[in-house]
């Protein structure tokens, strides 16, 4: 599994001129599941994300988490973090998983981050809008452990 995590002062996702979610201060995750992930790496990223020490402590460092601070996460689900572009001009998304098995991957991870922060929602599958202001900027890319380990297709 990929995550796009970006540290953000506040962010939404509209669909059909329709908030369907918003947060504060927090993270906006860009989620995508590639073939033959399983709740375990979802379990594992919602872990990593919740914990990952991206907001400033009192010293202006890097020291405090997403839990820490009491922030949200506002989770979206994006396949296209799968796209590969090394070929040719368009992207291949063969490494996606199956839209049924991303799915259910995408709400296992969002509701064991919610286990740990308020979680707000994009929409599976939906053409959404997303709305943020980047808070630094910091953008960072996780795998879970077995996405870093799966060969190039």
């Amino acid at each position: 599994m990929l995550a796009l995590v970006q540290r953000v002062s506040e962010a939404s996702v509209t669909i059909d001129g329709a908030v369907v979610g918003r947060i504060g201060q927090g993270l906006l995750v860009l989620l995508g599941a590639a073939r033959g992930d399983d709740a375990v790496e979802a379990d594992w990223l919602a872990e990593k994300v919740a914990g990952l020490r991206i907001f400033p402590d009192a010293a202006g460092k890097m020291g405090l988490s997403l839990q820490d601070i009491g922030g949200q996460a506002l989770v979206v689900s994006q396949f296209t973090l799968l796209g590969d572009c090394r070929k040719g001009k368009r992207p291949s998304f063969s490494r996606a998983a199956d839209p049924v098995e991303a799915e259910a991957l995408y709400e296992r991870f969002g509701k064991r981050l919610a286990e740990r922060v308020e979680v707000a929602w994009g929409r599976f599958g939906a053409h959404m809008d997303v709305s943020l202001v980047n808070d630094g900027p910091v953008t960072l890319m996780l795998e879970s452990p077995a996405e870093r380990s799966k060969p190039d297709s």
